[in-house]
């Protein structure tokens, strides 16, 4: 990790990789701006370092840069991420005039995106123990996203498939609500359009899992859904309308989570966590 640099020119060009981050039409990390990763306070940025996204720069106040020292020394791939990286010590008021609001965690990353792996590529490269991972269709909620990843490394699941009408998981409030989870989770996009991307499924089906759709519309409960598999992929969609039928078809079971009387359902990063304990555990 390389000796800070302080920085007390709001303006300093040095730092535009994180201006403007709560302007919708000028932020880093939309389409529309570099397509940047951000990563914010001092246990996300770093899993950012630690991550396959190449850091370009940290910004900090001195007392948070001094614990990314700590975990640097700590965590070899966290020193690997941040060498030869420029680090940049900056004050209160200078973050919150860059940035554009009062960031108290004071601390900041930003990584240039990489290539995104293929769904077989994501898949061969999990190991054997890995028997759960996750399929989404249509969760649009940046929130839902980041909690869903959250929960996805607390369980133990290996990787998370995003079909149709997903938002994207790199969006600056996925990465915060992941915890920066969501940059050490294996994920890939299922090619095709809102109503021909489960045809992938097939191709999970084949290598052994299976497919369980969760609803709160079916007899079937999730322990008898996942009762007896050796791996099995964990299918949830969106807030409110859930999984389409062209999903659920195309799944092996349907299987919801019996509810109290008064209660339909549950958040849909909730039903995932209970779906991912119920199959590997």
């Amino acid at each position: 990790m390389t000796n800070p640099i302080s920085i007390t020119d709001p303006a300093d060009p040095r730092l535009d990789d994180i201006r403007d981050l709560n302007s919708s039409d000028r932020r880093p990390d939309l389409p529309g701006g570099r397509g940047l990763v951000i990563a914010e306070g001092n246990l996300v940025v770093p899993r950012l370092a630690a991550s396959r996204f190449p850091v370009r720069c940290v910004v900090g106040f001195a007392r948070r840069l001094e614990e990314l020292e700590h975990a640097a020394s700590a965590d070899p791939a966290v020193a690997a991420g941040l060498a030869d990286v420029p680090i940049y010590e900056v004050s209160r008021e200078v973050l919150a005039e860059v940035a554009g609001f009062d960031m108290h965690r004071g601390l900041v990353a930003a990584a240039d995106r990489v290539g995104e792996p293929t769904v077989g590529e994501v898949l061969d490269g999990l190991d054997e123990d890995n028997r759960v991972i996750g399929v989404l269709e249509g969760v649009g909620d940046h929130e839902n996203i980041g909690a869903l990843f959250r929960n996805a490394a607390g369980l133990g699941v290996g990787a998370v498939l995003l079909g149709a009408g997903c938002a994207d998981p790199l969006y600056r409030r996925v990465v915060r609500v992941s915890m920066g989870h969501v940059l050490r989770v294996p994920f890939a996009h299922v090619p095709g359009k809102p109503t021909t991307w489960q045809r992938g499924l097939a191709d999970l089906q084949e290598r052994g899992y299976r497919v369980v759709a969760m609803t709160p519309n079916t007899d079937n409960t999730l322990a008898d859904a996942v009762r007896g598999a050796d791996k099995v992929a964990v299918m949830v969609g969106a807030e409110g309308s859930g999984l389409t039928e062209h999903a659920m078809r195309a799944a092996d079971v349907r299987a919801k989570i019996p509810m109290s009387p008064g209660t339909d359902s549950l958040n849909v990063a909730t039903s995932a966590a209970v779906g991912f304990y119920a199959a590997q555990f």
